[in-house]
């Protein structure tokens, strides 16, 4: 029997996102642990290794603070305003805002396809006007 990675990967990620596996819960009897990593400028075609390779050793601190019985938030967020983002629609002929919004999209789905443990129920993005 082969093993279809794709699949289970993306069964298991459905259910994290679904089901907020990862979100920080309304109980204040357990001892609170807070991770923040530096919100990635969703400037170009996507991530690069150095995303994942900073992000990767928050989320063991996350995961293992979780199993030690705390109350751990570790949300993800987008500082999505700059210069580099409108040099990209530039080139692109595209407006900023809509390069905005895809690039977010493209670099969510790539960090959820790794398995993050972030509290996407407390997503943040400096563009959105309730920031």
């Amino acid at each position: 029997m082969e093993y279809n990675f794709k699949e289970i990967e993306a069964k298991w990620q459905n259910v994290w996102y679904t089901q907020n596996t990862f979100a920080a819960k309304q109980d204040f009897s357990l001892p609170k642990y807070y991770c923040l990593v530096e919100f990635p400028y969703p400037s170009g075609q996507g991530l690069h290794v150095g995303h994942p390779r900073s992000y990767t050793a928050l989320d063991i601190v996350a995961r293992k603070k979780r199993l030690q019985g705390y109350n751990v938030l570790y949300p993800m967020g987008w500082d999505a305003f700059g210069l580099p983002t409108e040099n990209f629609a530039i080139k692109n002929h595209i407006h900023p805002e809509e390069v905005t919004k895809q690039n977010v999209a493209r670099f969510k789905q790539q960090l959820q396809s790794l398995g993050f443990s972030f509290d996407w129920t407390r997503e943040i993005n400096t563009t959105d006007p309730s920031y």
